[in-house]
């Protein structure tokens, strides 16, 4: 009897290192470059909600060879903005214009996720095999309607900020208990500046330290569709007389927006800085480099690398390093996904249906391949800004240990599953059906 006793401690031990070692992996991410799908890759879970008028979070199951198999479908208790754009008044992927809309907590007990169409959101709870269980969902306290469309979540002061489309109260704050409870806040924050007061803003992102909450923008006049063919009305008077095109920093340079963030959560007065391109849709921070994160720019065509000090200043350090935009202008690269060693950096490139690659050495970018993986048809419905036809991308998410990114088409119905080869390319290893144009947001571990 003891000795089968003691078998079954070493058992538990040896499992429990096993789960350590998991938990260390995936938390840290691996330093090694990506590689080919025949290295054994660790397997974990990853969210996607639906952002159909009954909104949904999906919740797959990726393996060692990248496969998907979904696991579960579970209700926000919110609504999504269904296939309708509130922002351009047509059927059309992304319809939002954001990014962020699903994320996790570091601690991984908690996902939160945005309802756009009654400006809620939804908590659950995730067990230790990644399901779901629905804990709350409230009212952000923002009274336009379609807006919710970003979030990111301070541990320290349990604050979970939620950017809107709509302002002037684009960004508003909620508290989480340690049950996952909700509680509206009455803070409320705008991005609009003095000569523009109807701004479009995208993703919300923490820096690093968790003193400063960055604000990326596409717009700074919400575009309408007034033209006699329906086209989308790009250009409005500037205060210098002349036409400029809406997308934000062109001409002003206003376009990455950078609150202090209290001890309590609570922000302070923002700072405006200059992108260096039109449109810097997307920031994201590197793994290993607290102070730097890379820009995606929708208008601006690629991407640049930035720095922020101690006190929150940053510095965008010259213009973006382009894609090749012989297929058209703009590229709405609008999508990025930094891989664990920071080497590399995949743009989601909408008006193209297709993802390109850069390495990152240092401070230096350069394209490392464009395209990297092969366009993706839609269903012939949707043309981006640059009229050509497309499948609609968004959301992106690569995998903590570099060896997989997976990718929304919306309007191809399609989540991909892509193996990172070493020289930056894609190949495809695994596609799922998803609900037509809607869905947005991915977030794993």
């Amino acid at each position: 009897m003891m000795r089968k006793l003691r078998l079954s401690l070493s058992l538990i031990a040896v499992a429990a290192s096993i789960v350590a070692a998991t938990v260390i992996f995936t938390a840290v991410g691996s330093a090694a470059a990506p590689t080919a799908p025949t290295k054994k890759a660790a397997a974990g879970h990853l969210y996607m909600q639906t952002n159909e008028v009954r909104n949904v979070v999906v919740h797959y199951r990726w393996s060692a060879n990248g496969m998907l198999t979904e696991v579960e479908r579970v209700p926000t208790g919110g609504a999504g903005s269904g296939e309708l754009s509130p922002i351009y008044h047509t059927k059309r992927p992304n319809d939002f214009e954001g990014a962020g809309s699903v994320i996790l907590t570091p601690d991984r007990r908690f996902l939160f996720a945005t309802n756009a169409s009654d400006n809620s959101i939804s908590s659950f709870a995730v067990d230790t095999e990644g399901r779901l269980t629905l804990l709350d969902v409230k009212r952000t306290g923002n009274a336009t309607s379609g807006g919710a469309k970003s979030l990111a979540y301070a541990p320290s002061s349990r604050t979970l900020y939620v950017l809107h489309t709509f302002g002037p109260d684009h960004l508003r704050l909620m508290s989480v208990d340690g049950e996952g409870k909700l509680t509206p806040r009455p803070e409320k924050y705008s991005v609009n500046t003095m000569d523009w007061n109807n701004r479009g803003p995208t993703m919300t992102v923490l820096s690093p330290d968790g003193k400063f909450l960055f604000v990326g923008t596409t717009f700074d006049e919400l575009p309408s569709r007034k033209n006699p063919d329906g086209s989308l009305i790009l250009w409005i008077p500037h205060k210098d007389g002349a036409l400029h095109v809406i997308a934000s920093n062109a001409p002003d340079p206003d376009g990455i927006v950078v609150f202090p963030v209290g001890e309590d959560g609570a922000l302070r007065e923002p700072s405006f800085y200059d992108a260096r391109g039109a449109s810097p849709f997307y920031i994201a921070f590197l793994h290993n480099r607290p102070d730097t994160f890379v820009v995606g720019y929708a208008i601006g065509n690629g991407v640049s690398i930035g720095k922020v000090d101690a006190n929150g200043k940053i510095t965008v350090s010259a213009p973006p390093v382009t894609l090749d935009t012989s297929g058209g202008l703009p590229s709405e690269l609008c999508w990025l996904a930094v891989s664990p060693d920071d080497r590399w950096v995949f743009t989601t490139n909408f008006g193209y249906s297709d993802i390109s690659s850069y390495r990152l050495d240092g401070n230096v970018l350069s394209i490392a391949k464009d395209p990297a993986s092969p366009k993706v048809p839609g269903d012939g419905t949707f043309r981006a800004i640059d009229g050509v036809v497309g499948s609609g991308p968004s959301d992106s998410w690569l995998t903590p240990d570099g060896a997989f990114l997976y990718q929304i088409y919306g309007n191809a119905s399609k989540l991909v599953g892509y193996a990172i080869r070493p020289d930056g390319s894609l190949e495809v290893v695994t596609s799922v059906t998803i609900p037509y144009n809607s869905p947005e947001g991915l977030a794993g571990f």
